[in-house]
């Protein structure tokens, strides 16, 4: 049984996370709970209001908060020397380099997307990229996402960015929409563009534009459920792996 805090417990993913480890019957145990708000659906477990009050033991922290306290998060699991996962999106580059020293002393996962379709989808796009760029194709990368949604671009945008340039050499410099611009597109370039709007748990396409013809890759989510099946396998995947900073590729090559 593996024993996980869970920060950010009353938010939307942190509630299909509880549903899907109480009905599947998961190897997992939520010992205590995180959220701001404390106040939400009745729970087997204590919620706290913030992580430094948790006195509960745990194996792992799966964090699906807000980006502003995960530096909090890697405190505390540093202190505890627990493993950590990371869900939350729109962390900044501050932050990102105190992950990198944190997984120094503790095992971190982070992801900002653990859907086994957009880990393929991210295969499928280094492989692609490198053969189509060169063939004269254009990379553009378009984002859905729900009204709620605070960061933009997504971080799964950045992530599939990420992959094709890194394809690439990381040749291409991103250009986050064309609003107020009056040249053409120059080579160079990869687009990013962010869509929000009513309830879309989130949509991502990547788009290679060439000489008469277009190619897409595309990923659209349905319902949280996926998110929260990729972080149930990131939890057990975590369970005493040593320190080190894990992704969803590490993941993928445990299947």
């Amino acid at each position: 049984m593996v024993k996980i805090i869970l920060h950010g417990c009353f938010g939307a993913m942190g509630g299909v996370v509880r549903k899907l480890i109480e009905t599947r019957g998961e190897e997992i145990e939520i010992t205590a709970g995180v959220d701001i708000s404390k106040t939400g659906a009745d729970t087997p477990f204590p919620v706290y209001g913030c992580i430094s009050e948790c006195a509960e033991p745990a194996d792992v922290i799966l964090d699906v908060s807000a980006a502003a306290v995960v530096p909090d998060v890697l405190d505390y699991a540093v202190k505890l020397k627990t493993n950590l996962i990371i869900g939350t999106t729109g962390i900044d580059g501050e932050t990102i380099e105190k992950i990198g020293r944190a997984s120094k002393n503790i095992a971190i996962f982070r992801s900002a997307n653990m859907s086994l379709g957009i880990s393929l989808l991210k295969s499928l796009l280094k492989r692609s990229a490198e053969f189509l760029y060169n063939e004269g194709f254009d990379i553009e990368i378009i984002e859905k996402h729900h009204n709620n949604k605070k960061d933009a671009p997504s971080g799964t945008a950045l992530m599939l960015a990420e992959a094709a340039n890194g394809a690439l050499g990381g040749k291409l410099g991103y250009v986050y929409g064309r609003s107020g611009t009056s040249e053409k597109r120059s080579r160079g370039e990869l687009g990013i563009h962010s869509l929000r709007g009513g309830t879309i748990i989130g949509e991502h396409s990547v788009i290679f534009a060439g000489r008469d013809e277009v190619i897409e890759l595309k990923h659209e989510a349905f319902s949280r459920d996926i998110f929260a099946v990729g972080m149930i396998r990131a939890i057990k995947y975590l369970n005493g792996k040593r320190p080190g900073l894990y992704t969803m590729d590490d993941l993928a090559e445990s299947f």
